[in-house]
Protein backbone atom coordinates (compact mmCIF):
# COMPACT_ATOMS: atom_id res chain seq x y z
CA UNK A 1 0.00 0.00 0.00
CA UNK A 2 3.06 2.12 0.87
CA UNK A 3 4.54 1.56 -2.63
CA UNK A 4 1.35 2.49 -4.27
CA UNK A 5 1.18 6.02 -2.28
CA UNK A 6 4.63 6.94 -3.63
CA UNK A 7 3.49 5.73 -6.85
CA UNK A 8 0.44 8.48 -7.12
CA UNK A 9 2.51 11.14 -4.91
CA UNK A 10 5.13 10.54 -7.69
CA UNK A 11 2.69 10.95 -10.81
CA UNK A 12 1.16 13.90 -9.28
CA UNK A 13 4.58 15.60 -8.65
CA UNK A 14 4.47 15.29 -12.79
CA UNK A 15 1.63 16.82 -13.49
CA UNK A 16 2.50 20.00 -11.75
CA UNK A 17 5.65 20.22 -13.86
CA UNK A 18 3.64 19.41 -16.96
CA UNK A 19 1.24 21.85 -16.28
CA UNK A 20 4.18 24.54 -15.14
CA UNK A 21 5.65 23.36 -18.15
CA UNK A 22 2.00 24.18 -20.32
CA UNK A 23 1.31 27.80 -19.28
CA UNK A 24 4.96 28.76 -19.37
CA UNK A 25 5.39 27.49 -23.45
CA UNK A 26 2.22 28.38 -23.94
CA UNK A 27 2.64 32.55 -22.87
CA UNK A 28 5.84 32.16 -24.96
CA UNK A 29 3.70 31.04 -28.27
CA UNK A 30 1.13 33.96 -27.77
CA UNK A 31 3.79 36.30 -27.49
CA UNK A 32 5.84 35.02 -30.62
CA UNK A 33 2.86 34.62 -32.90
CA UNK A 34 1.51 38.82 -31.82
CA UNK A 35 5.08 39.93 -32.35
CA UNK A 36 5.72 38.04 -35.49
CA UNK A 37 2.27 39.37 -36.95
CA UNK A 38 3.54 42.89 -36.12
CA UNK A 39 6.32 42.63 -37.43
CA UNK A 40 5.57 40.24 -39.94
CA UNK A 41 8.59 38.19 -39.54
CA UNK A 42 7.00 34.92 -41.04
CA UNK A 43 9.74 32.72 -39.29
CA UNK A 44 8.61 33.77 -35.97
CA UNK A 45 5.24 32.73 -36.96
CA UNK A 46 6.06 29.47 -37.69
CA UNK A 47 8.07 29.12 -34.62
CA UNK A 48 4.69 30.46 -32.45
CA UNK A 49 3.04 27.46 -34.10
CA UNK A 50 5.83 25.08 -33.41
CA UNK A 51 5.30 25.95 -29.94
CA UNK A 52 2.00 25.24 -29.54
CA UNK A 53 1.67 22.33 -30.94
CA UNK A 54 4.70 21.76 -28.05
CA UNK A 55 1.57 23.37 -25.56
CA UNK A 56 -0.68 20.18 -26.87
CA UNK A 57 2.21 17.83 -26.57
CA UNK A 58 3.00 18.97 -22.93
CA UNK A 59 -1.18 19.45 -21.67
CA UNK A 60 -1.45 16.05 -23.20
CA UNK A 61 1.78 14.09 -21.17
CA UNK A 62 -0.22 16.41 -18.19
CA UNK A 63 -3.40 14.73 -19.04
CA UNK A 64 -1.40 11.19 -19.55
CA UNK A 65 0.03 11.55 -15.57
CA UNK A 66 -3.88 13.25 -14.63
CA UNK A 67 -5.44 9.53 -15.78
CA UNK A 68 -2.41 7.46 -14.87
CA UNK A 69 -2.85 8.32 -10.99
CA UNK A 70 -6.44 7.54 -10.72
CA UNK A 71 -7.25 4.74 -8.27
CA UNK A 72 -8.49 1.32 -9.90
CA UNK A 73 -11.84 0.45 -10.51
CA UNK A 74 -13.76 -2.36 -11.11
CA UNK A 75 -13.58 -1.44 -14.87
CA UNK A 76 -9.96 -0.56 -14.55
CA UNK A 77 -8.14 -2.86 -11.89
CA UNK A 78 -4.67 -2.60 -12.92
CA UNK A 79 -5.15 1.44 -12.60
CA UNK A 80 -4.66 3.35 -15.58
CA UNK A 81 -0.83 3.75 -15.92
CA UNK A 82 -0.73 2.63 -19.91
CA UNK A 83 -2.70 5.86 -20.22
CA UNK A 84 0.65 8.01 -19.59
CA UNK A 85 2.66 5.76 -22.55
CA UNK A 86 -0.73 6.07 -24.92
CA UNK A 87 -0.08 9.76 -24.66
CA UNK A 88 3.71 9.41 -25.23
CA UNK A 89 2.67 7.85 -28.82
CA UNK A 90 0.17 10.79 -29.33
CA UNK A 91 2.90 13.23 -28.27
CA UNK A 92 5.37 11.39 -30.77
CA UNK A 93 3.12 12.28 -33.59
CA UNK A 94 3.03 15.67 -32.58
CA UNK A 95 6.52 15.81 -32.57
CA UNK A 96 6.65 14.02 -35.81
CA UNK A 97 3.73 16.63 -37.35
CA UNK A 98 5.68 19.76 -35.82
CA UNK A 99 9.15 18.32 -37.68
CA UNK A 100 7.49 18.17 -40.95
CA UNK A 101 5.75 21.57 -40.56
CA UNK A 102 9.24 22.94 -39.75
CA UNK A 103 10.84 20.70 -42.63
CA UNK A 104 8.35 22.21 -44.82
CA UNK A 105 8.78 26.06 -43.50
CA UNK A 106 11.99 25.43 -43.76
CA UNK A 107 12.67 24.34 -47.75
CA UNK A 108 9.98 27.46 -48.60
CA UNK A 109 12.51 29.93 -46.81
CA UNK A 110 15.40 28.35 -49.00
CA UNK A 111 15.12 30.65 -51.82
CA UNK A 112 13.60 33.22 -50.33
CA UNK A 113 15.18 36.88 -48.85
CA UNK A 114 13.37 38.80 -46.58
CA UNK A 115 12.49 42.38 -47.93
CA UNK A 116 14.03 45.71 -46.59
CA UNK A 117 12.57 46.40 -42.54
CA UNK A 118 14.36 48.27 -40.17
CA UNK A 119 16.26 46.30 -37.23
CA UNK A 120 13.79 43.33 -35.41
CA UNK A 121 14.40 44.14 -31.89
CA UNK A 122 11.59 42.51 -30.72
CA UNK A 123 11.84 39.66 -32.97
CA UNK A 124 15.11 39.01 -31.82
CA UNK A 125 14.47 39.63 -28.05
CA UNK A 126 11.26 37.28 -27.82
CA UNK A 127 13.55 34.85 -29.52
CA UNK A 128 16.23 35.02 -26.90
CA UNK A 129 13.86 34.65 -24.27
CA UNK A 130 12.47 31.47 -25.87
CA UNK A 131 15.88 30.15 -25.30
CA UNK A 132 16.25 30.56 -21.96
CA UNK A 133 12.59 29.43 -21.57
CA UNK A 134 13.38 26.39 -23.42
CA UNK A 135 16.28 25.92 -21.21
CA UNK A 136 14.27 26.05 -17.73
CA UNK A 137 11.65 23.82 -19.23
CA UNK A 138 13.92 21.29 -20.62
CA UNK A 139 15.59 20.38 -17.22
CA UNK A 140 12.44 20.85 -14.97
CA UNK A 141 10.83 18.13 -16.98
CA UNK A 142 14.14 15.75 -17.60
CA UNK A 143 14.67 15.47 -14.26
CA UNK A 144 11.33 14.62 -12.58
CA UNK A 145 10.59 12.63 -15.79
CA UNK A 146 13.87 10.54 -15.07
CA UNK A 147 12.70 10.34 -11.28
CA UNK A 148 8.95 8.99 -11.76
CA UNK A 149 10.00 7.45 -14.83
CA UNK A 150 7.62 8.91 -17.43
CA UNK A 151 8.42 8.50 -20.52
CA UNK A 152 5.75 11.76 -21.81
CA UNK A 153 7.91 14.16 -19.75
CA UNK A 154 11.25 12.62 -21.33
CA UNK A 155 9.90 13.31 -24.77
CA UNK A 156 8.96 16.43 -23.55
CA UNK A 157 12.03 17.25 -22.44
CA UNK A 158 14.28 16.18 -24.83
CA UNK A 159 11.95 18.42 -27.47
CA UNK A 160 12.16 20.98 -25.02
CA UNK A 161 16.16 20.85 -25.79
CA UNK A 162 15.70 20.32 -29.53
CA UNK A 163 13.55 23.63 -28.82
CA UNK A 164 16.37 25.68 -27.81
CA UNK A 165 18.27 25.10 -30.87
CA UNK A 166 15.00 25.66 -32.92
CA UNK A 167 14.65 29.21 -31.60
CA UNK A 168 18.76 29.81 -32.00
CA UNK A 169 17.79 28.62 -35.78
CA UNK A 170 15.08 31.24 -35.40
CA UNK A 171 17.43 34.15 -34.06
CA UNK A 172 19.56 33.52 -36.47
CA UNK A 173 17.04 33.22 -39.51
CA UNK A 174 16.07 36.37 -38.45
CA UNK A 175 19.23 38.32 -37.88
CA UNK A 176 20.12 36.53 -41.52
CA UNK A 177 17.19 37.17 -43.57
CA UNK A 178 17.82 41.26 -42.31
CA UNK A 179 21.40 40.60 -43.75
CA UNK A 180 19.70 39.64 -46.82
CA UNK A 181 22.22 36.17 -46.81
CA UNK A 182 20.81 33.78 -48.55
CA UNK A 183 20.28 29.79 -48.15
CA UNK A 184 21.41 29.50 -44.30
CA UNK A 185 18.59 30.04 -43.01
CA UNK A 186 16.35 27.39 -44.85
CA UNK A 187 19.39 24.73 -44.35
CA UNK A 188 19.70 25.06 -41.02
CA UNK A 189 15.92 24.93 -40.47
CA UNK A 190 15.39 21.76 -42.36
CA UNK A 191 18.46 20.02 -40.39
CA UNK A 192 16.54 20.92 -36.96
CA UNK A 193 13.36 19.72 -38.84
CA UNK A 194 14.45 16.25 -39.25
CA UNK A 195 16.03 15.95 -35.96
CA UNK A 196 12.76 16.77 -34.67
CA UNK A 197 11.04 13.95 -36.87
CA UNK A 198 13.70 11.25 -35.83
CA UNK A 199 12.82 12.31 -32.34
CA UNK A 200 8.99 12.01 -32.73
CA UNK A 201 8.98 9.13 -34.87
CA UNK A 202 11.24 7.41 -31.82
CA UNK A 203 8.64 8.13 -29.16
CA UNK A 204 6.34 6.74 -31.85
CA UNK A 205 8.32 3.81 -31.72
CA UNK A 206 9.08 3.06 -28.07
CA UNK A 207 5.38 4.03 -27.07
CA UNK A 208 3.96 0.92 -29.51
CA UNK A 209 6.48 -1.65 -28.16
CA UNK A 210 5.51 -0.51 -24.23
CA UNK A 211 1.82 -0.96 -25.31
CA UNK A 212 2.90 -4.43 -26.43
CA UNK A 213 4.10 -5.46 -23.89
CA UNK A 214 7.68 -5.87 -25.36
CA UNK A 215 11.10 -6.43 -23.04
CA UNK A 216 12.45 -2.98 -23.45
CA UNK A 217 14.87 -3.73 -20.16
CA UNK A 218 16.59 -6.98 -20.62
CA UNK A 219 19.73 -5.63 -18.27
CA UNK A 220 17.31 -5.58 -15.43
CA UNK A 221 15.76 -8.70 -16.55
CA UNK A 222 18.80 -10.84 -16.10
CA UNK A 223 20.40 -8.69 -13.03
CA UNK A 224 16.28 -9.92 -11.61
CA UNK A 225 17.44 -13.38 -12.42
CA UNK A 226 21.06 -13.59 -10.97
CA UNK A 227 19.15 -11.72 -7.49
CA UNK A 228 16.24 -14.38 -7.44
CA UNK A 229 18.89 -17.45 -8.13
CA UNK A 230 21.04 -16.48 -4.84
CA UNK A 231 17.45 -16.70 -2.81
CA UNK A 232 16.90 -19.76 -0.03
CA UNK A 233 14.65 -21.80 -1.04
CA UNK A 234 14.63 -21.24 -4.72
CA UNK A 235 15.56 -24.08 -6.69
CA UNK A 236 15.25 -22.83 -10.01
CA UNK A 237 14.03 -19.65 -11.98
CA UNK A 238 12.07 -20.68 -15.03
CA UNK A 239 11.48 -17.29 -16.10
CA UNK A 240 11.57 -13.63 -15.43
CA UNK A 241 9.07 -11.25 -17.42
CA UNK A 242 8.93 -7.44 -17.12
CA UNK A 243 6.53 -5.33 -18.82
CA UNK A 244 5.93 -1.34 -18.56
CA UNK A 245 2.84 0.03 -17.38
CA UNK A 246 3.62 3.97 -18.18
CA UNK A 247 5.64 5.18 -16.17
CA UNK A 248 6.08 2.01 -13.94
CA UNK A 249 7.12 -1.48 -14.37
CA UNK A 250 5.57 -4.89 -13.75
CA UNK A 251 7.68 -8.17 -12.90
CA UNK A 252 6.28 -11.92 -13.14
CA UNK A 253 8.65 -14.64 -12.03
CA UNK A 254 8.04 -18.72 -12.41
CA UNK A 255 10.62 -20.30 -9.58
CA UNK A 256 10.84 -23.74 -8.74
CA UNK A 257 11.07 -25.03 -4.73
CA UNK A 258 11.55 -28.09 -3.14
CA UNK A 259 8.40 -30.34 -3.40
CA UNK A 260 8.06 -30.55 0.26
CA UNK A 261 7.61 -27.45 1.22
CA UNK A 262 4.46 -25.88 2.73
CA UNK A 263 2.30 -22.94 1.35
CA UNK A 264 3.52 -21.19 4.14
CA UNK A 265 7.36 -21.68 3.79
CA UNK A 266 6.83 -21.09 -0.48
CA UNK A 267 4.68 -17.77 0.92
CA UNK A 268 7.76 -16.62 2.76
CA UNK A 269 9.82 -17.48 -0.19
CA UNK A 270 7.75 -15.66 -2.48
CA UNK A 271 7.22 -12.35 0.02
CA UNK A 272 11.50 -12.49 -0.03
CA UNK A 273 11.93 -12.04 -3.70
CA UNK A 274 8.85 -9.58 -3.95
CA UNK A 275 11.16 -7.53 -1.19
CA UNK A 276 14.23 -7.79 -2.58
CA UNK A 277 13.08 -6.64 -6.22
CA UNK A 278 10.95 -3.52 -4.79
CA UNK A 279 13.98 -2.78 -2.94
CA UNK A 280 16.64 -2.35 -5.20
CA UNK A 281 14.19 -0.84 -7.88
CA UNK A 282 11.89 1.74 -7.25
CA UNK A 283 11.04 1.78 -10.95
CA UNK A 284 8.73 -1.73 -10.16
CA UNK A 285 5.37 -0.89 -9.11
CA UNK A 286 4.09 -4.92 -8.70
CA UNK A 287 6.23 -8.34 -8.55
CA UNK A 288 4.52 -11.36 -8.95
CA UNK A 289 5.96 -14.74 -8.14
CA UNK A 290 4.57 -17.91 -9.05
CA UNK A 291 5.76 -20.97 -7.70
CA UNK A 292 6.18 -24.21 -8.56
CA UNK A 293 7.50 -28.07 -6.87
CA UNK A 294 10.42 -28.74 -8.36
CA UNK A 295 10.45 -31.53 -11.05
CA UNK A 296 14.60 -31.49 -11.76
CA UNK A 297 15.56 -33.75 -14.22
CA UNK A 298 18.75 -34.07 -11.70
CA UNK A 299 18.70 -34.20 -7.74
CA UNK A 300 21.82 -34.01 -5.41
CA UNK A 301 21.64 -36.21 -1.94
CA UNK A 302 23.69 -36.67 0.59
CA UNK A 303 24.29 -39.43 2.78
CA UNK A 304 26.73 -40.21 5.88
CA UNK A 305 28.64 -43.07 5.42
CA UNK A 306 31.02 -45.35 7.64
CA UNK A 307 33.63 -46.12 4.48
CA UNK A 308 34.55 -45.44 0.91
CA UNK A 309 32.78 -48.15 -1.58
CA UNK A 310 31.29 -46.67 -3.49
CA UNK A 311 27.40 -47.40 -4.08
CA UNK A 312 28.19 -50.50 -1.70
CA UNK A 313 28.94 -47.98 1.36
CA UNK A 314 27.27 -48.32 4.51
CA UNK A 315 24.99 -46.05 5.87
CA UNK A 316 26.38 -44.43 9.53
CA UNK A 317 24.21 -44.22 12.32
CA UNK A 318 24.11 -40.40 13.01
CA UNK A 319 24.31 -37.32 10.58
CA UNK A 320 27.24 -35.13 12.04
CA UNK A 321 29.52 -38.41 13.87
CA UNK A 322 29.58 -40.21 10.21
CA UNK A 323 33.68 -40.62 8.96
CA UNK A 324 32.25 -39.60 5.29
CA UNK A 325 29.80 -38.31 2.93
CA UNK A 326 29.06 -39.55 -0.38
CA UNK A 327 27.42 -37.03 -3.04
CA UNK A 328 24.87 -38.37 -5.30
CA UNK A 329 23.73 -36.88 -8.44
CA UNK A 330 20.17 -38.86 -9.29
CA UNK A 331 17.81 -38.81 -12.22
CA UNK A 332 14.45 -39.43 -12.60
CA UNK A 333 15.12 -42.41 -15.20
CA UNK A 334 16.32 -44.39 -11.92
CA UNK A 335 20.22 -43.28 -12.77
CA UNK A 336 22.89 -42.71 -9.71
CA UNK A 337 25.95 -41.62 -10.15
CA UNK A 338 28.63 -40.79 -7.33
CA UNK A 339 29.47 -36.52 -7.31
CA UNK A 340 32.09 -37.01 -4.14
CA UNK A 341 33.21 -38.20 -1.06
CA UNK A 342 33.57 -35.98 1.41
CA UNK A 343 35.78 -36.26 4.74
CA UNK A 344 34.55 -35.19 8.03
CA UNK A 345 37.28 -33.16 9.56
CA UNK A 346 35.62 -32.19 12.10
CA UNK A 347 35.53 -35.04 13.93
CA UNK A 348 39.54 -34.32 14.24
CA UNK A 349 38.03 -32.98 18.22
CA UNK A 350 36.12 -36.06 19.86
CA UNK A 351 34.57 -32.94 22.66
CA UNK A 352 33.40 -30.66 20.07
CA UNK A 353 29.29 -30.36 19.49
CA UNK A 354 27.51 -29.55 16.76
CA UNK A 355 29.70 -30.93 14.27
CA UNK A 356 26.53 -31.67 11.92
CA UNK A 357 25.91 -27.96 11.58
CA UNK A 358 29.89 -27.67 10.30
CA UNK A 359 29.54 -30.46 7.88
CA UNK A 360 26.46 -28.69 6.04
CA UNK A 361 27.98 -25.17 6.32
CA UNK A 362 30.53 -27.55 3.85
CA UNK A 363 28.64 -29.53 2.00
CA UNK A 364 25.14 -26.84 1.51
CA UNK A 365 27.58 -25.24 -1.65
CA UNK A 366 26.56 -28.41 -3.70
CA UNK A 367 22.84 -27.07 -4.04
CA UNK A 368 21.60 -30.22 -1.86
CA UNK A 369 18.28 -31.17 -2.27
CA UNK A 370 17.98 -34.43 -0.56
CA UNK A 371 19.85 -36.13 3.20
CA UNK A 372 19.72 -39.75 3.90
CA UNK A 373 20.20 -40.45 6.71
CA UNK A 374 19.56 -42.38 10.45
CA UNK A 375 19.57 -40.08 12.58
CA UNK A 376 19.71 -36.08 12.99
CA UNK A 377 20.19 -33.32 15.92
CA UNK A 378 17.98 -30.73 16.12
CA UNK A 379 20.23 -27.92 15.19
CA UNK A 380 21.57 -29.60 11.88
CA UNK A 381 17.46 -30.72 10.97
CA UNK A 382 16.34 -27.20 11.32
CA UNK A 383 19.16 -25.70 9.18
CA UNK A 384 18.88 -28.50 6.59
CA UNK A 385 14.56 -27.39 6.76
CA UNK A 386 15.59 -23.49 6.49
CA UNK A 387 17.53 -24.31 2.92
CA UNK A 388 14.65 -26.34 1.74
CA UNK A 389 16.52 -29.58 1.82
CA UNK A 390 14.24 -33.02 1.82
CA UNK A 391 15.55 -35.58 4.57
CA UNK A 392 14.67 -39.25 4.76
CA UNK A 393 15.16 -41.86 7.26
CA UNK A 394 17.28 -44.75 6.47
CA UNK A 395 18.51 -47.67 8.57
CA UNK A 396 22.40 -47.63 9.91
CA UNK A 397 24.15 -50.75 7.85
CA UNK A 398 22.36 -50.90 4.87
CA UNK A 399 24.24 -50.09 1.70
CA UNK A 400 24.00 -46.77 -0.39
CA UNK A 401 22.59 -48.78 -3.73
CA UNK A 402 19.56 -49.95 -1.14
CA UNK A 403 18.51 -46.70 -0.14
CA UNK A 404 18.34 -45.00 -3.83
CA UNK A 405 16.87 -48.40 -4.68
CA UNK A 406 14.16 -47.82 -2.39
CA UNK A 407 13.71 -44.03 -2.93
CA UNK A 408 12.70 -45.10 -6.64
CA UNK A 409 10.66 -47.14 -5.04
CA UNK A 410 8.82 -44.78 -3.23
CA UNK A 411 9.53 -46.66 0.15
CA UNK A 412 11.28 -44.41 2.07
CA UNK A 413 9.59 -42.20 5.03
CA UNK A 414 10.57 -38.51 5.37
CA UNK A 415 12.00 -37.31 9.02
CA UNK A 416 9.52 -34.93 10.51
CA UNK A 417 11.18 -34.44 13.50
CA UNK A 418 14.82 -34.49 14.79
CA UNK A 419 15.82 -36.68 17.47
CA UNK A 420 16.29 -34.88 20.96
CA UNK A 421 19.70 -33.24 21.43
CA UNK A 422 19.74 -35.22 24.77
CA UNK A 423 19.90 -38.51 23.27
CA UNK A 424 22.28 -37.88 20.67
CA UNK A 425 25.03 -37.09 23.83
CA UNK A 426 24.26 -40.62 25.43
CA UNK A 427 24.40 -42.63 22.23
CA UNK A 428 27.26 -40.22 20.70
CA UNK A 429 29.84 -43.16 21.51
CA UNK A 430 27.18 -46.08 20.56
CA UNK A 431 26.77 -44.33 16.94
CA UNK A 432 30.70 -43.84 16.69
CA UNK A 433 30.96 -47.52 16.71
CA UNK A 434 28.34 -48.45 14.03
Amino acid sequence: MGKKNTNIELLKRGQRVAITATVAILLLAVAKFIIGYLFDSRILIADAFHSGVDVLAIFASWFGLWLASRKESARFPYGLYKAETFVTLVIGALITWAGIENLIEGYSKFFVLAPDRAFPVLPVLVSGVSVFVSYFVAKMERKTGAIINSGALQANASEAFLDIGTSLVVLAGILLAHAKIPYVEGSIVISIALLIIRLGIKNIWTSILILMDANLDPKLQSEILKKISFVDGVKEVRNVKIRQSGPFKMVECDITTAPSVSVYRAHEVTDRIENLIARDHSQIESVFVHVKPARHGTIFAIIPVRDINGLDSKVHGHFGRAPYFIILRLDNEGGTEIEDFYYNAFLGDKDSIHVGVKVIKTVIRHNLDLVFTAKIGEISFYMLKDNFIDIYKVEAGETVHDVIDRYHKGEIEPIILPHPAEESEIGRKKTDSL
